[in-house]
């Protein structure tokens, strides 16, 4: 399975990106997951459903299914969170799976970065980064290819030369 992230600090971009290469890659008839990292408790539940009362109840896994779509929920309860290659081995096969976060992980990505919010690149410091998405391209020194943020279908372009589609 081919993956390719996009990572970058808080409010640069990664989510508005990652929704847009979606859209341009399977636009272009390529099947596509996401993998996303939460660094916080999150919940995909809601409180009183009986999805949520089984797992309250304490069930280690809930999979709710319809006719249109299911969901595995799996409470870790203290066990160590899973680890990106197990989650990916869970995913059914597809073209690409687009792994938003994950900074500290060695796959290739792409750091989305806005002026805005003050940090500094990640690329100098990692070479998984393979280029850099900004709404300060022009102005931006550093060893790799660097995209306007906006630039979907360059990034797309690149992502996917990257990979071999």
């Amino acid at each position: 399975m081919r993956i390719y992230g996009v990572t970058g600090w808080k409010n640069s971009g990664k989510t508005g990106l990652m929704e847009r290469l979606v859209t341009e890659v399977s636009g272009r008839g390529f099947s596509v997951s996401t993998v996303k990292h939460a660094h916080h408790h999150f919940d995909v539940d809601q409180e009183g459903r009986d999805s949520w009362r089984h797992r309250e109840a304490g069930a280690r896994q809930v999979l709710l299914s319809s006719r249109k779509r299911m969901a595995l929920m799996t409470e870790l309860r203290g066990a160590p969170e899973s680890s990106l290659e197990d989650l990916l081995a869970r995913l059914d096969p597809v073209d690409l799976v687009l792994i938003e976060g994950y900074k500290r992980d060695r796959h290739p990505k792409i750091e989305a970065h806005r002026a805005a919010t003050g940090q500094d690149l990640i690329a100098p410091g990692d070479q998984s980064v393979r280029a850099v998405a900004s709404d300060s391209a022009g102005t931006l020194e550093v060893d790799r290819p660097v995209f306007d943020l906006d630039d979907t279908a360059g990034i797309a372009d690149f992502v996917l030369r990257e990979v071999g589609l």
